[in-house]
């Protein structure tokens, strides 16, 4: 029997860092759409050239965030099983 037969192999799951990168960027990209959008003073809006700076960068947080889930999901890491850990 070859070696890779022996061995099981499981998925990392959400212990993955991508994952938790994902989280991160989403929650943060999530606080900055909403404050570009409910608190965007005129001050704000003029240090920013007239760009909601808040909006637009929770906007790319997102869109991040959900290309690093994506890929996470479509491409997840495979951690092989030690065998000597089975209790065997």
């Amino acid at each position: 029997m070859s070696d890779s037969d022996s061995t099981t192999k499981k998925k990392a799951g959400l212990f993955d860092i991508r994952f938790v990168i994902a989280g991160l960027l989403g929650a943060y990209g999530v606080i900055l759409v909403l404050l570009g959008i409910f608190n965007a003073t005129d001050e704000e809006l003029a240090r920013g050239d007239g760009l909601n700076i808040n909006l637009w960068g929770g906007l790319g947080m997102l869109v991040v965030a959900i290309a690093f889930a994506v890929w996470a999901r479509l491409r997840p890491v495979v951690v092989p099983e030690d065998p000597a850990t089975d209790g065997r």
